[in-house]
Formats: C-alpha cells, structure tokens, sequence
C-alpha cells in the first residue's frame, strides 16, 4: 500500500503514546488499519492484545472489514469496538451483566413519563421533553458532575435532582444500567479494583482510538487506566472537527494530551485527499481564526478547480431555486442526485426547501428528523382557534387554547364533549372577572371568521394575546422565546401565501403525506439529495455541497456566545465546508421569515486568514 511521509511516520510507530493530527480526507482509517497489521506483522504484536475504538457500530464494523481485508481475510482477532461495547464487555466479565441488563429505550421513557407526570410538570410536547431530560441525565454522568452542582436547562434544580434521583432508583431496583452507566460503571471498577484492571491492562497492551476529538471525560478517564504505565495509547483526530461539546465531549482533552501523556510524539497528516485546492484554502482560511487549536498547514492531492461559490439571496425561497435550478443542470447532464448535499445548522430551516423539492420532483432524504411545521404544538393552538372561529364547538379544541392566554377557565367548566358559549357564561355568573374573559373570548372568534389565513394568525399573536402566552410559557420551560417566535414567524409567513383556509389546509394535508411518502421512498431509493445538519454530516463526502443561510443567528447560532461557543459553532461551519469534494456553495439571506438578517462573519472569515 502507498503511503505517504506522514502516513508511514504513523504506521511505523510501536511503542508510546502518539497523537495523529489527521485532517478532512487524509486517510486516518487507512493509517489506523495499517498501523494495526504493522504491529501484528512487523512487530510480532499478539492480534489479541489489540483494541481499536471508535465512537459508532458502523464505523467500528468499517473498520474492522477493511482491515481484514488487509490482512487477506484470515483469522486475526483484533478487538474492534465502540467505548461502550468494550465497557460493557469489562462489566460482563466482573458482574455478569447481560444485554437483558441494559434498559431499553422505551423502558427509559415510560420511566420518565411517569416521574414527570407524577411532579405534575406542565409541557406541551411530551416526546421532547423527555428527550431533554434524559439528554441533560446523560451529559450529568459522561462529565462527571456531581448531581448537586448541576444547573438544569429544561426545569428547576429541584426538579431535575429529584428526576435525576428517581430514575437511577428506577434502574437500581429492577438491576439495569444505561448506555452512561457502562462508562462510569467501568471506570469505579478499575478504580477499586486493581486486580481486575492488571488483568484487563495485560489484555489489551496496545490500543488505537478513532475519532480522538469526540472523547469525553469519563471515557478518557478509563482509557488512562487501561493504557497504564506502558502508555501504548494511539489516538488519532482532529480537533478543528470537535463538534459535540453538547454531549459531554471536550476538545480540550485532545489539546492537552501532552499533559496526561508527556512522551507522545505527534504526527500532522497533511495531505488533503478529498477536496479540490480552493475548497481546502477556504476551510484554513476560516478555521485559522480559532485560537484553541493545533496549528496546522494542510496540502491538497487535487489541484484548485472551480472557486468557492458565495451568493446572497433576497430570501429563502430564491435560495432554494438556486439550488433547484443546479441540481436540474448537474442532472440533466447525468449527475446522480446522491452527488448533491444540503446542509444546515438546526434541522428546522430545510422545511421550506423540502415543500420545494416536492414541487419540483427532486428525491431527497432527511438524514436528521426534520419536523413537520404543521404538527408543531403551536401550529395545532393556531388551528383549534381557527377551528372553533369557524364553527367548532369539539371540547377538545377548548381543552386546546382555552387558557392560551390565561382565562381562568376550568375543565370542570366544560363537563360535555360539546361546548357551548352561552353555558361558558352562565357557568362563571358569579365570578365575572372570568365571564368577562368568555365573552371577549367568544368576540374574538366572531372577528377571527372572517379574516384570511394571515390575518388570522397575526390576530391571534397580537390581539388574542398567544404571543404574551409564548413568552410565559417560554419563562417557565427555561427555553427560549426566540426559537417559539420562530415557528409563529414561519407559520404566518406560509400562512400569507393561501388566500382560504380551504387552499391552506388542502395544502397542509398534501404536504405531510407527500413527505411522509417521499421519505418512505427515499429510504429504499439510493439516488437522492441529502439534507443534513451539520452535525449529522460529519465523515460524508459529496461532489456539491450547499450551505444554506450562513446568517449571524444562524452559522455561528445565537445562542453561541461564549468564545468557547464561537469556536464551537466555527468548528462545525468547517466540518460542512470540508464535505465538499468539487464544489462548494456558501449562501446567505438578506430576510428569514421576512425579518431582516446579516450575513454570517464565517462568509468574511473563509476568504481572508486570520493574521497571526
């Protein structure tokens, strides 16, 4: 196999850590597969000494299939794992775990379902919240945090203790662990027991981590154990990639691995092999502008082809015809669809661009959970109010919205599944501060039914007072107004383009099954444009490669306000940037959702290097 200088400086390693600074497209699996056979064939290394960690089952099974390969497929048991698998295996052996010992999602949700509706916790979508819960539970045990030190994003300190307190009583009792568990179960074991870790350390007396810069503390707190003395430890990544701080990971481990390693030798892997020289030029120029990194000057194998193209556009939907029109060209020439990717900073901007897509016949696949605008709990209070304007008299939709804003109106008071207004009013005769509130409530209705789809929903914002509900709501949650703002802005702006709500709700109800079958279809079709956040993006490589609405706000995000957190949100911008092998479009917006927005800094940052 041909290698290059510093490929064959990493391959030839033996003994000590080494860190392998391994850029976008500079063969890192091809380096940590061939240092494996190396070690085995050149070094006499037992193949059962070896453990190669990645950080998912697909890139573990990747790598161990073309290592075997390599190796003309004999027989040769190389440990090939993810942390968690190689943990749980330590725990199997000391405790006799089983999988019938791991709890399961559904088991972990029932959980909390049940914990949360017993503290009486008031949340509108049941399924995100409990995702935010067991998210923040499992950022708790990967950092190390100690319980009482932890602030909560989604609910009181209290609250979230007493959840957090509740659920490991849960997996306590019934003798289950999660997938955290596995780590910190691993690394008290180790700690405690030294027998036990000399026989795990005489197993595995070489090990080669993958994907180094998503490391968390926990993990590495269990592979300085496991390394030992003998420190054979083989990391290889790259820092400028680091991208989930929000689940535990800490760049910084990476940064600072001299200092738990003092001996390491570092190897830079400096050859570009996937994208075409004024894409890499780009990339530096804007990631240069990070301090908390390695520096580094990356060649390219492919020399510089078309520029990097940079557009604005008047707003969103000229965007996505640009990207129409180019996938339409490339096709038409005979470029597969998959030779295209999209790609944005949370999975709520694309929505849009898919309703496009499906006018136009474009097969695409949402490689994130792109959720339907019209399925938002606030889209569903926009239409009960709607609704009941129009006629409906369904308990239901009272249930909905009748206290949205506050009305003080009591379920007690709708005791049929029909309501009327006027038993409303007589149920509240002796408290008039509310009957006051039911007849404006059932005045609004009156002016609500005779407005179109826009003037509804900006009525019902301002007038009505949901708005005002929004930020209360939002106060409560400890979650941003902002982002409920948002799905009111995209609402009333698709609302502005249906005259009725017959065209509206025709629409809607088109929409959600064309996209449902289209993403039926897209999961047996291999030839489709993908649409990913930049996070789901990582490891993928395509010839085009759009960037969509680089606005401050956006790329870097507004929550992003710590230089840490800049460098975050930078990281990730060149992560989608090195996606691209021939063509890279950066675009902009002047409007989203008809509000002005700035272009992104990171558009000034890719053309000129930050001078040092």
């Amino acid at each position: 196999m041909k290698l290059n200088t510093s490929q064959k400086q990493a391959v030839g390693h033996k003994d000590g850590p080494m860190l392998v600074l391994a850029g976008p497209g500079s063969g890192k699996t091809t380096v940590i597969t061939e240092r494996t056979r190396t070690l085995i064939e050149e070094h006499g290394i037992l193949p059962g000494h070896i453990l190669v960690i990645t950080f998912t089952k697909a890139a573990a099974a990747e790598m161990k299939s073309r290592f075997l390969k390599r190796m003309g497929g004999r027989s040769c048991p190389v440990t090939f794992g993810t942390f968690h698998a190689v943990y749980f295996s330590v725990l199997k052996h000391a405790y006799h775990y089983s999988a019938a010992n791991i709890i399961r999602d559904e088991q972990k949700y029932q959980c909390l379902k049940e914990i949360v509706t017993k503290l009486h916790l008031d949340y509108e979508d049941e399924t995100e919240f409990i995702s935010l819960l067991l998210n923040e539970i499992g950022l708790v045990k990967n950092t190390g945090v100690a319980i009482a030190n932890y602030y909560s994003q989604n609910c009181a300190e209290t609250v979230f203790r007493r959840i957090f307190s509740e659920y490991q009583e849960f997996l306590y009792s019934r003798k289950l662990i999660d997938f955290d568990d596995m780590l910190v179960y691993t690394y008290e074991l180790f700690s405690e027991r030294k027998d036990i870790l000399c026989a795990w350390q005489n197993k595995f007396r070489y090990i080669l981590i993958d994907e180094f810069q998503d490391i968390n503390k926990i993990q590495f707190d269990v592979i300085k154990l496991l390394a030992g003395d003998a420190g054979n430890l083989f990391v290889v990544g790259d820092d400028d990639q680091s991208i989930y701080r929000f689940r535990g990971a800490k760049p910084e481990i990476m940064l600072r691995f001299r200092e738990s390693f003092p001996d390491t030798k570092t190897v830079l892997l400096d050859v570009n092999y996937r994208s075409q020289e004024n894409i890499v030029i780009s990339s530096m120029n804007l990631i240069s502008h990070n301090r908390e990194r390695y520096q580094k000057e990356i060649k390219t194998y492919h020399p510089k082809e078309n520029p990097v193209d940079y557009a604005v556009f008047t707003d969103q939907r000229q965007e996505n015809l640009r990207i129409i029109r180019d996938i339409q060209q490339y096709t038409e020439k005979g470029a597969p669809y998959s030779d295209f990717a999209v790609l944005f900073r949370t999975n709520t901007q694309p929505r849009l661009l898919m309703e496009q897509l499906l006018e136009y016949n474009i097969p695409f696949y949402a490689k994130d959970n792109i959720p339907n605008i019209y399925r938002h709990w606030i889209a569903q209070d926009l239409f009960a109010y709607i609704r009941i304007a129009h006629g409906s008299r369904e308990r239901s939709d009272f249930l909905r919205i009748m206290n949205r804003p506050k009305r003080y109106i009591g379920r007690d008071a709708l005791d049929s599944d029909i309501v009327s207004f006027d038993v409303l009013e007589w149920f509240y005769e002796e408290q008039p501060w509310v009957r006051k509130r039911v007849v404006q409530f059932q005045k609004d209705m009156g002016r609500l039914a005779s407005l179109s789809p826009y003037g509804a929903v900006s009525y019902i914002r301002s007038v009505i007072g949901y708005d005002d509900f929004c930020v209360e709501y939002a106060d409560y949650r400890r979650i941003s107004e902002d982002d409920l703002f948002e799905v009111l802005e995209e609402l009333l702006a698709r609302a502005r383009d249906y005259r009725t709500y017959d065209e509206w709700f025709a629409h809607i109800e088109e929409y959600t099954k064309e996209l449902e079958r289209m993403q039926r279809a897209a999961a047996q079709e291999k030839d489709c444009v993908l649409l990913s956040t930049l996070h789901s993006a990582k490891g993928l490589e395509f010839e085009h490669v759009y960037l969509i609405d680089v606005n401050e706000g956006l790329m870097p995000y507004k929550k992003a306000v710590m230089e840490q957190e800049i460098e975050e949100e930078r990281r990730m911008f060149y992560v989608g940037m090195t996606r691209a092998k021939k063509n890279l479009h950066l675009f902009s917006v002047k409007q989203i959702n008809k509000k002005d927005t700035d272009i992104s800094r990171f558009i000034q940052e890719s053309v000129q290097r930050r001078a040092d």
